[in-house]
């Protein structure tokens, strides 16, 4: 699905064939059964058109009853063309509509959320092509993907409408066609020479004409596509930021920013009202010339010669009149094929994106160093990195980080110390396979799972047992376990709502203050008793007192656990009986990261004095000796 035809076609050969194909059918059925009837019309509004000519005729014996009957059956053709037929077709292409998208949503939706953490990589552009990275990915699956199935539905069926139309209208054209004076060496098909010509001459110059307005129009498209979903993307960071905006009084900022994402949209906008403004112009013209005079001029010098009577002199010109409205309908239709076009190129660009970091190290290897390689070894020997160093973008960028050999035993935690920027994050993400750029060998345990837990939580809408069985299915654990986690991490008081999605009209995530959510993140931690766990300052939203309950939760339930923490504390928790609960500690500095034992601690009541802010005179040095003067 990584061209305009692959992702057309994709659909109509996967596992979900016959139902594609079935649909299609139907719609051309009803489209060939649609222009048929469009002949039949055009057939009886020549026979209402000679009826009222001939009403006056001394030999019409019953004008009124001849006119009120033809005049029935151009209504009853009429209702079932443009809404018997026409609307049983609408429905079908309609529900070919939402089931192709319902597919090709579902492709996505898989190929993003693949183990690869492919939404996470094709964030990060596109370097093969030196494209940035695709912008509104939500826009683009939601409305670009709705508007191109609907589209291309919609120009399918208005080339079959053309060739069913083309066949039929030509056939009785040429079944009714007499000879044309001045013409006389084309015999008896004067007419219907005349109207084909006249076609293929008018419709194809129109035609060029509109296709280069569609092509501004494109352009005119994407560009407005991409400034709607940027203004719509920063509304939504906005509002859930808004608590950060009002705190720090930043509206006059968010304001301003507002502003000039929605002055590009409306400049975009007014070149498009302009081209579209022209185009409907255009196509009130085309309409104007081709069913009041092209369409009558093939059938009038042969009317003047009296070799076409008005029956057939209407019949001809309202057949040719809908020749050609159906080849016309590229111009009718362009701007559609405009917008057809633009959604299929920011579809197609997803799907590239995509494609394009399955393999995630070669694909970070176009615009860095990236070199990292994993691998598993006995349990035992626990988890082990060797000659790791962690760089930004760009071949010859310099390490900001590297680790000769670090390892990290069974059952063992380990505390990360460093100055805020050192490198702490990257590192634990560089070990979970998120980080693009360095090298480095990271061996894990044989059989181990991991849990990343970082600091900001962000719940989905789905219901409480859910989220407490995140990353697994609600269906691996049963209601008791889930209550049993939930009771331990000290949520208990929420136990009666597990099935809900939410409460008191409030999904989850914000129903749950911030500490809470941390402590959601520890009963998922004692549900799934992963062997690896990295908390990535994932108690910053804590006191100390739930600190301390976050860690004793953990080291009650999860005895064989190896932690690997980053904090901004000096100095790491204790239990309430002064117990360590870390055993070493990676310092980073200039650059380097190097793993010890946890230096034997100060006194308890020394360490939570040192973490008393200071009187306003008095230092940490100060305090230290009224301690020791206690």
């Amino acid at each position: 699905m990584r061209t305009f035809w692959g992702l057309m076609r994709a659909y109509w050969f996967s596992d979900r064939w016959k139902e594609a194909w079935t649909l299609t059918l139907v719609i051309a059925a009803l489209t060939t059964l649609l222009s048929k009837t469009g002949v039949w019309l055009a057939l009886m509004l020549g026979e209402l058109t000679n009826s009222v000519n001939f009403y006056h005729d001394a030999a019409n014996t019953a004008p009124l009853k001849t006119l009120l009957t033809n005049a029935g059956l151009v209504m009853v053709l009429f209702v079932l063309k443009d809404a018997g037929i026409a609307g049983a077709r609408s429905l079908v292409s309609a529900t070919l509509h939402r089931k192709w998208r319902g597919w090709l949503n579902s492709q996505f939706n898989e190929a993003l959320l693949d183990g690869n953490h492919t939404h996470f990589h094709a964030q990060h552009g596109s370097p093969s092509t030196g494209t940035a990275a695709p912008d509104n990915i939500d826009q683009r699956i939601q409305e670009s993907m709705k508007a191109m199935t609907g589209g291309a539905i919609g120009l399918a069926m208005g080339v079959l409408g053309v060739a069913t139309s083309l066949y039929f209208i030509g056939e009785n054209l040429i079944q009714s066609s007499v000879e044309v004076t001045g013409l006389e060496f084309l015999g008896g098909y004067g007419t219907a020479v005349l109207s084909l010509l006249a076609i293929a001459t008018y419709v194809p110059i129109n035609t060029w004409i509109a296709v280069k307005l569609g092509k501004a129009l494109e352009r005119l498209n994407v560009r407005l596509q991409q400034a709607e979903g940027s203004y719509r993307g920063e509304l939504t960071t906005f509002l859930r930021r808004s608590f950060h905006v009002a705190a720090s009084r930043g509206e006059d900022v968010q304001k301003t920013m507002h502003n000039r994402l929605y002055s590009d949209i409306d400049r975009t906008w007014a070149r498009f009202n302009i081209v579209t403004v022209c185009y409907a112009s255009f196509e009130a013209i085309h309409n104007f010339m081709g069913f009041r005079i092209i369409a009558y001029a093939p059938g009038l010098v042969s009317f003047i010669h009296n070799k076409l009577d008005l029956k057939g002199y209407v019949t001809g010109a309202e057949m040719l009149n809908q020749l050609i409205g159906q080849c016309s309908w590229l111009i009718r239709v362009m701007p559609d094929i405009a917008t057809l076009r633009a959604n299929a190129q920011r579809v197609t660009e997803l799907a590239n994106a995509i494609e394009s970091v399955q393999q995630p190290q070669e694909f970070y290897q176009q615009t860095g160093r990236s070199d990292f390689s994993y691998a598993t070894q006995n349990p035992v020997f626990g988890l082990t990195i060797q000659k790791l160093e962690l760089a930004h973008q760009g071949e010859d960028a310099t390490p900001f980080l590297s680790a000769a050999n670090l390892r990290f035993r069974r059952g063992e935690w380990t505390f990360l110390k460093g100055e805020s920027g050192c490198g702490k994050t990257s590192l634990i993400k560089a070990i979970n396979g998120l980080w693009p750029y360095g090298r480095g060998t990271i061996v894990f345990p044989e059989g181990v799972t991991n849990f990343y837990a970082a600091q900001e939580v962000k719940l989905q809408q789905v219901s409480l047992k859910q989220l407490v069985c995140l990353p697994g299915s609600e269906n691996d654990h049963g209601d008791t376990q889930v209550a049993s986690a939930l009771h331990k991490a000290g949520l208990g008081d929420f136990i009666e709502h597990l099935a809900d999605e939410s409460r008191e009209g409030k999904i989850w995530d914000q129903v749950l203050s911030g500490g809470q959510k941390q402590k959601l993140v520890v009963a998922r931690i004692i549900l799934q008793q992963p062997g690896l766990l990295f908390l990535d300052e994932a108690t910053g939203a804590l006191d100390p007192d739930g600190k301390i309950a976050f860690h004793q939760a953990i080291k009650d339930n999860c005895p064989n656990v190896t932690v690997i923490s980053v904090m901004h504390e000096a100095v790491p928790p204790r239990s309430l009986a002064g117990e360590e609960f870390y055993h070493s500690v990676v310092a980073i500095a200039d650059g380097v990261a190097t793993k010890k034992p946890l230096v034997p601690s100060l006194p308890r009541e020394l360490t939570t004095i040192l973490a008393q802010p200071p009187r306003p005179t008095e230092d940490k040095w100060l305090r230290f000796r009224r301690l020791k003067q206690k």
